[in-house]
């Protein structure tokens, strides 16, 4: 079982790496916009602005990241923790809203399809990939620790593929002077944004609206639980997360007359610790027909 030491540590690196990836992406988001500002390229510049929305995201995930560090205290018994879901849930808006700005601009587009400067475009889109390989490379080490975290890990990948569609673009005009593909590769970029906020909309609506945690059958759960020697019945059982790698149950647990209540608990909370990966547990544990309630917990 990782202590607290371990999660610290975790979210240490997580920090890190926002960090780095945002200085990465903030350097180039520059170059980027001012490329597609010189070439007149749609696709280039549709790809700034989600690089623009990547630097707003990963500031905003950074910020809850340290937020979710602060200590918890009487008002906010979890701490800050959940702070990380919303910014998650935010960059997901980003997502939607860059999307549309990408299709408005390419309709216009596809009305005056301006004269671009593919070799520059070219130059630029590659240099774009290149930093958004390092910076995918860079999150994907924690992405597995974090909701946030892989937010912003999905917005790097988007970029990256968008950042292919560049060079595709700019390599059809160059080779056969069909500038219309400046804004249909704009329109997939805009596409393959609105595509990747899907999955940080779902999950971060399911961690808000406190469903089950994903790979946890509930039932499966009760079962388990209600299997364990000594147990005749297990009631209000709640599986929830807290946030990114942080889930929680609490349960009523009825035991036989003659069994003891502590060792019940201490079985429970092992089984569902080495079976389901269940840590945070909260147990009250009665026995069957009891006049008083037994509070057990950790």
């Amino acid at each position: 079982m990782h202590g607290p030491g371990h999660a610290h540590g975790q979210r240490q690196g997580s920090l890190r790496a926002l960090r780095l990836t945002l200085l990465l992406t903030a350097t180039f988001t520059v170059v980027e916009f001012a490329g597609g500002l010189l070439t007149g390229s749609l696709a280039l510049l549709a790809d700034a602005a989600h690089m623009l929305s990547d630097n707003v995201s990963l500031g905003v995930a950074l910020f809850a990241g340290w937020l979710a560090t602060r200590p918890a205290g009487p008002d906010r018994t979890f701490g800050y923790r959940r702070a990380e879901i919303l910014a998650a849930l935010f960059n997901g808006v980003t997502l939607v809203a860059i999307s549309i700005w990408i299709f408005v601009e390419a309709i216009n587009r596809f009305r005056d399809v301006p004269d671009v400067d593919a070799g520059p475009m070219l130059a630029v889109a590659a240099g774009g990939l290149a930093i958004n390989i390092a910076a995918a490379a860079i999150l994907s080490r924690h992405s597995e620790e974090s909701l946030n975290v892989s937010a912003a890990l999905r917005h790097v990948i988007a970029d990256l593929l968008g950042s292919v569609g560049v060079i595709i673009a700019a390599t059809v005009i160059l080779i056969t002077g069909w500038e219309y593909a400046d804004p249909v590769v704009g329109v997939l970029i805009g596409l393959l944004v609105l595509a990747s906020s899907w999955g940080i909309l779902r999950d971060s609506a399911q961690i808000l609206l406190e469903a089950s945690p994903a790979g946890i059958d509930v039932q499966q759960v009760g079962r388990a639980m209600a299997g364990m020697p000594h147990v005749s019945e297990v009631h209000d059982l709640h599986v929830w997360t807290i946030t990114s790698g942080f889930p929680a149950l609490a349960a009523h647990v009825l035991v036989g007359r003659e069994a003891d209540c502590h060792a019940a608990r201490r079985d429970l909370e092992a089984m569902l610790h080495e079976r389901f990966g269940l840590d945070h547990t909260t147990l009250q544990v009665d026995h069957v027909g009891g006049d008083l309630l037994q509070i057990e917990g950790t």
